[in-house]
């Protein structure tokens, strides 16, 4: 059959957008709610979506930000991240990851991942481990988690702090422990894509009481009380400034959303792992694909993206090629990630280039996500496999 980007009939006459999230009824109800209270910035829903999300994770503490990326700044602010410090993580990540490192004038330092998991490998992590190493930064890449007893023995054994993205990583578990209780501090991310979704939005967990009041103090600005408690019904309390913080604090406008996502977020999995089952399927005997590697079953992966590896020397067009035919389809995709030492501040400021990490660049160049979305039908998913197969069969090398 011949593809739309050779003059054919397209799958779908509807464009089907990538990321895009399931909004309720209770959602839209719950803003309008907000709305109408006349308190739209931080106060009694975000209090209230922080502590439900705090006891679906399980950890001590919970921060309601507004951003995964304002957790992982904050994490490193607390614990203590200076100039000439260096913070291991991996390149295969959002380019935030290794951003707030440098915020904090610290070296990031890329561990290579494993071509399997594709997430960091503990044996480059040690390789890249000095005297100036404060930290670790993992990532649970598309939502399944990173090799944690592992990671955790190599920074007990070198007193390595340890710091979760988990932006995409809200549902997994690992060997029994949920992605938010492993870690020294774990960011999650409520971006409009996300598994829970917020708009904007991030949550910051942690075990560790003083690091937690640390963090939530240099949340909004580093004083003493947040508007809640500055400006309610007991009246006006003044504050103090205990030190120069940020502007990091989620909105309860952004939390009414949370509220609900937060109820529908092991419902939503079941149907991402229907989905993502059919793509399995789907694509298992095509040489021109690689599909994601079989889950363990001591671990839960988030489901987050579903994301194949083109293999490109089996195919007669590249990856952006195969990207503008499945638009030309009605189907929407996403590259995550392109390997962030081959970017240009990153090569052009820490000397980074082509053949450093290469299975990150093997990946980056090959990976290509699909939708994945609990507000998709299986009516799409099926268009995404027709689509997929369509173009892939046409082009074969």
């Amino acid at each position: 059959m011949k593809p739309a980007l050779e003059g054919g009939k397209p799958v779908r006459k509807n464009f089907l957008v990538f990321g895009k999230p399931k909004i309720t009824v209770q959602e839209i109800k719950e803003v309008i709610s907000t709305i109408k209270s006349g308190w739209l910035g931080t106060g009694p829903k975000t209090k209230q979506f922080e502590e439900e999300f705090r006891k679906y994770i399980g950890a001590r503490y919970a921060i309601a930000l507004n951003s995964c990326t304002a957790g992982l700044h904050l994490a490193l602010d607390v614990l203590g991240v200076h100039e000439n410090d260096e913070v291991i993580t991996t390149p295969l990540t959002f380019p935030s990851t290794a951003n707030v490192i440098v915020h904090h004038r610290a070296k990031p330092v890329f561990a290579d991942i494993d071509l399997e998991t594709w997430n960091i490998d503990p044996l480059q992590i040690e390789r890249k481990i000095s005297s100036n190493t404060k930290g670790i930064i993992t990532v649970d890449l598309h939502g399944r988690p990173c090799e944690y007893d592992r990671i955790k023995k190599l920074a007990n054994e070198y007193h390595l702090f340890t710091v979760d993205d988990a932006a995409h990583a809200a549902e997994a578990v690992y060997k029994g422990n949920k992605i938010g209780t492993i870690t020294d501090f774990t960011a999650f991310s409520f971006y409009v894509t996300k598994n829970i979704m917020t708009g904007e939005g991030g949550m910051l967990t942690t075990n560790h009481q003083q690091w937690a009041e640390e963090a939530r103090t240099r949340s909004l600005h580093g004083i003493s009380k947040d508007a809640w408690k500055r400006y309610s019904s007991s009246g006006f309390q003044p504050y103090e400034t205990l030190y120069p913080g940020y502007k990091y604090n989620m909105m309860d406008l952004v939390a009414s959303f949370g509220l609900h996502q937060l109820k529908n977020v092991s419902k939503n999995l079941i149907v991402r792992n229907t989905y993502w089952q059919m793509y399995d399927e789907a694509f298992k005997d095509l040489p021109e694909i690689i599909t994601p590697a079989p889950t363990p079953k001591d671990l839960t992966h988030a489901r987050h993206l579903y994301a194949i590896l083109l293999n490109l020397e089996k195919l007669k067009i590249n990856r952006s090629q195969f990207i503008e035919g499945l638009r030309l389809e009605g189907i929407g995709t996403g590259i995550h990630f392109t390997a962030l030492h081959l970017h240009r501040y990153y090569q052009t400021t820490f000397g980074f280039k082509p053949g450093d990490y290469p299975n990150s660049e093997f990946i980056g160049e090959r990976t290509l996500s699909l939708p994945l979305s609990p507000a998709m039908t299986k009516q799409d998913v099926d268009d995404v496999i027709k689509s997929v197969l369509k173009i892939t069969r046409y082009y074969r090398a």
